[in-house]
């Protein structure tokens, strides 16, 4: 037996798989002391330890046994796994909407690399119609991957590019927008989206997955189907976030590009509209409005692409007992734009306040939100917030702490003027501000408590 057979297992792994003769990709029946496990041998990482043999089981789910407990394996058959989704060529179905899929990279269109053990951009768009081809019941889909990229690696210059690739799908006639994207900073792209791309006549849906496409509790392809829903056939013709509503498969959400929020790292149903209500539920047949008012879809072509950006933008996170020189290495190191996310009403300590003034002075742009994150920035109502307002710190109203610095990038990279970059900021473009928060737009559910106990007895499933 050649190396390659036992891919990446090494010491008393290797020695066990050797002893019983039992390869990697091989369907095996392993006897251990904590009873019997029935199903694939896969490689291992790279770096992972040497007392463990992983098996994908058949329920589709991977666990590692450990070789101290195996008592005897038997090797049951072969087959060179294949995880990589062949391409297929869309069909077109008449009178069905046209939607662009634009492919990003993130967990939506990924898979697991086994050499590694980490979770890469590997499907393309067309590979995602191999996946899942109920797509094709819903659309007729143009794919095109513009990146291949985790969202951490998203920016700007993805941003910007986006927006002009969707400016120009505008201009061809299609009839929705999907944007493949990961999971981590989709809600930042959103915010940035719904800046630069104003006065869509079509829905631009942002969509990403919690779990990857090689595990049976994948979100991947019920968001795809119910993003492409939304793209061809919803009256909302908004920069839309589509993501999981329950942690059960019932319907997805879409949440405002400025109002969204990811708000767990693994629940299915992270995703939560913050400060408001989300704008529609959405399942494979319908789109059922929660919003009464949202800007509608029409058949013009007319959209107001504005794509621009500075990087001279930076959140500064408040933390007790903060120092000065945080700040003052920040405005020497060029930033022109700071969002504080503030205590409380938004507020910081006294020993910033020269450090406030001092970049004040020199034209930095300052701005305030909350690490509340639902409710409203005050500063009239303590001395504190009434001192940094008159050292030059606006704030933001109930803007997301990640949508301000979003806004603020992109007012600061088409003009420095002061004023000119307030009027910007503080001017809503959709629901960034909003006058108030709904009786229902502030909702936490606190396990333990008997009344929730009951409720979520009701509705859990």
């Amino acid at each position: 037996m050649t190396d390659d057979i036992f891919q990446g297992y090494k010491g008393i792994a290797l020695e066990m798989l050797k002893k019983y003769h039992v390869r990697v990709w091989g369907t095996a029946v392993v006897e251990t002391t904590r009873g019997s496990f029935e199903g694939t041998v896969l490689p291992r990482a790279e770096n992972d330890d040497d007392f463990h043999i992983v098996m994908k089981i058949i329920t589709g789910y991977n666990v590692g046994v450990d070789v101290n407990t195996i008592t005897t394996m038997k090797e049951t058959g072969y087959k060179k796994a294949n995880y990589k989704i062949p391409e297929k060529e869309f069909p077109y179905t008449e009178g069905l909407p046209k939607v662009k899929l634009f492919g990003t990279g993130g967990t939506i269109a990924s898979r697991l690399d086994y050499r590694t053990g980490a979770v890469i951009p590997a499907f393309s768009p067309g590979e995602l119609y191999g996946a899942v081809p109920e797509l094709a019941d819903i659309c007729n889909l143009e794919t095109e991957k513009v990146f291949a990229v985790f969202s951490e690696n998203m920016g700007p210059k993805q941003y910007i590019a986006l927006a002009k690739a969707i400016g120009r799908e505008i201009e061809r006639g299609v009839d929705g927008i999907v944007i493949g994207h990961g999971t981590d900073t989709l809600h930042h792209t959103g915010a940035a989206l719904t800046f630069m791309v104003q006065n869509s006549p079509v829905p631009i849906v942002l969509v990403g997955s919690q779990r990857s496409s090689d595990r049976p509790s994948s979100d991947a392809a019920l968001n795809l189907m119910h993003a492409m829903f939304t793209a061809g056939h919803s009256d909302i013709a908004e920069v839309m976030v589509c993501m999981f509503g329950p942690t059960s498969d019932d319907y997805g959400l879409l949440h405002k590009g400025t109002r969204v929020r990811k708000m767990h790292s693994s629940y299915r149903s992270t995703f939560r509209t913050i400060g408001d209500t989300p704008l529609a539920r959405v399942n494979r047949e319908s789109i059922m409005p929660i919003k009464k008012e949202y800007n509608h879809r029409r058949k013009d072509k007319n959209v107001t692409i504005l794509p621009y950006f500075s990087e001279k933008v930076t959140m500064l996170y408040y933390y007790p007992a903060m120092q000065p020189d945080v700040l003052d290495a920040m405005v020497d190191a060029g930033y022109k734009g700071i969002v504080f996310v503030g205590t409380g009403l938004g507020h910081v300590n006294k020993e910033l306040y020269p450090a406030i003034e001092r970049a004040h002075k020199k034209g930095v742009h300052m701005y305030m939100t909350l690490q509340t994150l639902w409710g409203y920035v005050h500063m009239f109502v303590y001395d504190t917030g009434r001192d940094m307002m008159a050292r030059g710190i606006i704030p933001a109203g109930n803007m997301l702490p990640e949508t301000a610095f979003v806004k603020l990038g992109w007012a600061l990279g088409q003009t420095d003027d002061q004023e000119e970059v307030k009027k910007l900021m503080l001017t809503p473009i959709n629901d960034e501000i909003t006058p108030r928060e709904p009786y229902n737009g502030y909702l936490v559910y606190q396990g333990g408590v008997p009344e929730v106990d009951e409720f979520v007895k009701m509705v859990r499933k």
